[in-house]
């Protein structure tokens, strides 16, 4: 049935695109008439608003001219004066407008002798006004001269005016002619496009019904890939904390090891020493053999100290005896001591059961370990604030920082840092821009026994 579908559907589709280029050709061509034609519209609108314009000046100049003639008065120079600027400007415009058009440039020459011929008689008269002529202004303002220009500019205006109406007519006929195109296309378009749509609604119909089937299988499927994801993910989360509490056991075994065997075994050879030295007598006194034996009780002292530091590494032993708080302070100022940071701290007392402790005193000490392996800082600020619910921790340095965004999921133990915080029910969130130092904070809630 799909294969049979696709070559209807194929045919379909072909009808509609073939219907969408006829539409789009009607329309553009339609668009293209009738922009051309709207242009010469308003071109055509344009020239009979210069025409009427020039007329309107040369009236207005005109009353001018006689205002002044009759009183005298200069004032009335000043509409004379703007009116014969704007008429030039008004007859450039036009040039323009009819240079590509020979009958009509020649009707606009003879119109614009007429205009000269008008205004040099008016400036006439106001020449011989100003020079005090009154005979003179006045015969020529008697005479019929300034009618006759007069009369030849209205009929050569209009006869322009004229014909940029007829060409107005002529666009808007040429409008008309083109929406009537394009609704008769558009009319043709739209019930092939109509036919084509009906065909294709109909192969459309089968195959939803066979997209559906399939969608339903395919929903199937991801609900047991999503529901094997989440059980394998709990999965690999159990046996990581698993992982993390065996190897915390290891460490505390090992630790009880060192501290019971290795440490019974060095006190032993210290006291050993420190019996031979006094039955050895007067031998002892002798600069080698006093030389030997202080080299090796500071050999010793070295031994039980190095012991003593890597028990505390392994499982510090001041966490169960002397608490969270005061562990946080001895294990800041050792990695002062021993990295010459400063370290700055602010700690409250908290509330916590031991799991949770050595998962901030962990959460810490693997942060202070890689503020000394990359992060080239020269303090480092630690705090701790209790909350009724929950606790909050916030290491930072003033490093180099890293980006973020750009890191390896494993990069400087932040995932064993986000398991372990995010396996006692908190978060772990890390902040850092390159150059600015980087920020670790925690929140981890309490237990509700101790709450």
């Amino acid at each position: 049935m799909r294969s049979l579908s696709l070559p209807k559907m194929a045919i379909s589709l072909a009808l509609a695109l073939l219907a969408a280029c006829i539409l789009i050709g009607i329309n553009e061509t339609g668009f293209n008439q009738s922009t051309r034609a709207l242009n010469d519209i308003a071109e055509a609108s344009r020239t009979r608003g210069s025409l009427n314009r020039v007329l309107q000046h040369v009236l207005d100049a005109e009353t001018g001219q006689r205002g002044y003639l009759l009183t005298g008065d200069p004032r009335y120079l000043e509409p004379y004066n703007a009116s014969i600027a704007a008429i030039g400007e008004q007859l450039e415009a036009l040039r323009h407008v009819y240079a590509p058009t020979q009958d009509e440039q020649a009707s606009l020459a003879q119109l614009t002798r007429n205009v000269q011929r008008k205004l040099a008689e008016m400036d006439l008269s106001v020449r011989m006004r100003k020079q005090g002529n009154e005979d003179a202004w006045k015969f020529v303002l008697m005479t019929d001269v300034g009618k006759e220009h007069m009369d030849a500019i209205r009929e050569q205006a209009t006869r322009l005016i004229d014909a940029a109406t007829q060409r107005m007519e002529v666009s808007q006929v040429q409008v008309r002619r083109s929406l009537m195109l394009a609704r008769i296309g558009i009319a043709a378009v739209t019930m092939a496009a109509l036919l084509a749509f009906y065909l294709y609604l109909r192969q459309t119909t089968a195959l939803k019904r066979a997209g559906d089937q399939q969608q339903v299988a395919l929903q199937r499927e991801r609900d047991m890939l999503e529901r094997q994801v989440r059980e394998r993910t709990a999965s690999l989360a159990q046996l990581a904390t698993h992982l993390q509490n065996v190897r915390e056991e290891e460490r505390a075994h090992l630790a009880r090891e060192l501290h019971d065997e290795l440490g019974a075994l060095l006190t032993a050879a210290k006291l050993d020493v420190a019996r031979l030295k006094s039955r050895l007598g007067a031998l002892a006194s002798t600069p080698e053999v006093e030389q030997r034996l202080v080299h090796l009780t500071e050999s010793l002292n070295s031994g039980i100290a190095l012991k003593r530091r890597i028990i505390e590494d392994l499982r510090p032993s001041s966490l169960s005896n002397l608490g969270l708080t005061a562990s946080l302070e001895i294990l800041a100022r050792e990695f002062s001591e021993r990295s010459g940071i400063e370290v700055a701290t602010d700690l409250e007392s908290v509330e916590l059961d031991e799991s949770r402790q050595l998962t901030v005193y962990r959460l810490v000490q693997e942060s202070l370990t890689n503020v000394s392996k990359y992060a080239e800082a020269r303090q480092v600020e630690i705090s701790v604030r209790d909350y009724d619910n929950h606790v909050e921790v916030d290491i930072r340095d003033d490093g180099k920082g890293f980006d973020v965004a750009s890191i390896r999921t494993a990069t400087h133990g932040l995932a064993g840092m986000r398991h372990r915080v995010e396996a006692a029910g908190g978060k772990l969130t890390v902040s850092s821009t390159p150059g600015q130092g980087t920020r670790i904070a925690a929140v981890m809630p309490k237990l509700a026994a101790s709450a």
